[in-house]
């Protein structure tokens, strides 16, 4: 089991060298953070609490990812339409430009994010995925698999609820490439990330978009984000 641990960890740290090298850089163009506001800070401070009751935590973190999921429907391609209101009049607006949207969800964590999606996206696809870490080799292998049908026009809002080191996301990333979904057509959305994983995976796949309400510094030697959110008592 020791030697288990220290591939995983191997693994792990290969990413962080990775990613270590472009530290020094600014952070990706390609990632967009949800403004800080009052609001958004108060939330934050409630769920990195420790004191901060199993209610409260969930209640605050599901109000998080409604307003993540908002501001990532922002980044979907729009064009002008003209739509006849009740009174005969015209009325110049947008209309979404693309087939049809579809979340995707890196389970367990993800899966926390699918209510937020489909209250604001109304009958959104929702596929999952599976990956855990191999205990011989420390490498991420897919577990289970399911995506709808004909996903590669679609754009995707890939889920999961923190980043640390990336790995995660980037296997799923490479899924959805496996299944013919275009590069600039997924978004990696989270409620926090870690500085290593964004890195991490601006560096693997560029054209992918990453939205996030936070972006924490660094991660411990566990590879949980620093300060997080708790993480660590909750799992």
């Amino acid at each position: 089991m020791k030697e288990e641990q220290q591939e995983e960890r191997k693994l792990r740290w290969d990413l962080a060298a990775l990613a270590s090298a472009h530290q020094c850089h600014p952070l990706p163009r390609t990632l967009s953070v949800l403004e800080s506001s009052p609001q958004v800070r108060g939330m934050h401070t409630i769920i990195r609490d420790r004191e901060t009751s199993r209610d409260e935590f969930i209640f605050y973190s599901k109000r998080l990812m409604r307003l993540l999921i908002e501001h990532a429907l922002s980044f979907l391609p729009f064009q002008d339409c003209v739509v006849r209101t009740p009174q005969g009049q015209d009325y110049a607006g947008k209309c979404y430009a693309g087939k049809q949207i579809t979340g995707v969800s890196i389970l367990r964590a993800g899966e926390t994010m699918e209510p937020a999606l489909r209250a604001v996206c109304k009958d959104v696809r929702i596929g999952t995925i599976l990956i855990q870490t191999n205990p011989l080799t420390g490498e991420p292998e897919l577990h289970y698999l399911r995506l709808p049908k004909d996903i590669s026009d679609d754009h995707v809002i890939l889920m999961d609820c923190t980043v640390s080191t990336g790995a995660a996301a980037m296997m799923a990333v490479r899924v959805l490439l496996d299944h013919d979904v275009p590069e600039d057509k997924i978004f990696l959305l989270s409620l926090l990330m870690a500085e290593m994983g964004v890195h991490s995976v601006a560096y693997a796949f560029p054209r992918v978009r990453i939205i996030t309400t936070a972006v924490d510094k660094r991660v411990n030697d566990l590879f949980r984000i620093i300060p997080g959110i708790g993480e660590a008592r909750r799992g």
